[in-house]
């Protein structure tokens, strides 16, 4: 059996999955709310055999460097681009992920943010709180209708079918593509025709500000743009301009570039914008099974064993 080893986790994990992980190994817990500094995560994880990290966490290959004990990684998120898988492989480390877990809980926001967007609900709810609802106004917090408009889903992977499934039941028109080859033709011919535009693709150079400026002019004005998927997938600039100048009626970002904002960044004042941090994970069931998997991962290597969800291809480890 391989004797205990010294972890760090990177952040208090929701549900009971690190008890399982303390009842085998020495864990220490970033105790922080904000996330270890480069030079502190390194200081930190000095000794470690076992790192569970967040996405907020880059682990490339400069920290690797410095961590000679370090045995595996366990991402807790579905993606792993603050991974450096190729500088990992070469040291032989697993790097885990946490797939299929938070399929349902983002595209029920996704449908949440193209729901407030449309019927326009942050204004309104202002509106009530701040005095200004004075009688009913016929004119007043004009939206747009989502039953029977056209969806168009850029990634068409678990959550942009999950997202298509609730589509179905507003009687959607959906319109599917794929990014990988970024602005081809038929994204182009999605971007024209939707009503509603839901960004479910993987980050990728080929994705990289995708929804530019090109990619905006393309769209009906009285369009809405939705992003759950990673933040540099829109071009924030292109999207300030669009929005002001009423190119496309709103948006809704629960990803952005950075993250989060910096106070005082144009983006949070600009008009017809929803920007919520980064929540598409977040209920407890779907938060709690990420910390789930990401413990089995780190179980699993930590003993020499596949990783149930590994990100790279490199034979298991060997007991220690």
């Amino acid at each position: 059996m391989p004797g205990m080893a010294r972890c760090l986790v990177t952040r208090e994990l929701p549900g009971p999955a690190l008890h399982r992980l303390r009842s085998v190994h020495e864990v220490v817990v970033w105790q922080a709310r904000l996330p270890p500094a480069p030079n502190e995560l390194a200081h930190a994880a000095r000794d470690a055999e076992g790192l569970l990290t967040l996405l907020t966490d880059r682990v490339d290959a400069w920290l690797l460097e410095q961590l000679p004990r370090l045995r595996a990684v366990s991402n807790y998120a579905v993606g792993y681009d603050n991974v450096d898988l190729e500088a990992a492989s070469r040291r032989g480390i697993p790097v885990g992920h946490t797939p299929d877990v938070l399929t349902d809980a983002t595209a029920d926001l996704t449908f949440a943010l193209m729901l407030a967007a449309a019927r326009r609900l942050p204004a309104a709810l202002a509106a009530a709180k701040d005095g200004d609802w004075v009688t009913w106004e016929p004119a007043k917090f004009l939206g747009y209708e989502v039953r029977a408009a056209t969806l168009g889903i850029l990634g068409f992977g678990r959550i942009g079918r999950a997202v298509a499934d609730r589509a179905g039941g507003f009687a959607m028109r959906v319109l599917t593509a794929s990014a990988r080859q970024g602005l081809s033709e038929p994204v182009k011919e999605l971007l024209r025709e939707a009503d509603f535009v839901s960004l479910h693709c993987p980050l990728t150079p080929e994705t990289h500000h995708l929804i530019g400026a090109q990619a905006l002019e393309l769209m009906r004005p009285t369009a809405i743009l939705i992003n759950t998927a990673r933040g540099p997938i829109v071009d924030h600039h292109a999207l300030k301009d669009a929005l002001e100048r009423g190119q496309i009626a709103a948006a809704a970002l629960d990803v952005t570039e950075p993250e989060p904002l910096p106070a005082g960044d144009p983006l949070l004042q600009t008009p017809n914008l929803i920007i919520t941090p980064h929540i598409g994970s977040a209920t407890r069931a779907a938060r709690e099974r990420m910390a789930d998997l990401a413990v089995d991962n780190l179980l699993a290597a930590l003993d020499g064993q596949q990783m149930p969800h590994q990100a790279n291809h490199i034979p298991a480890l060997g007991a220690a």
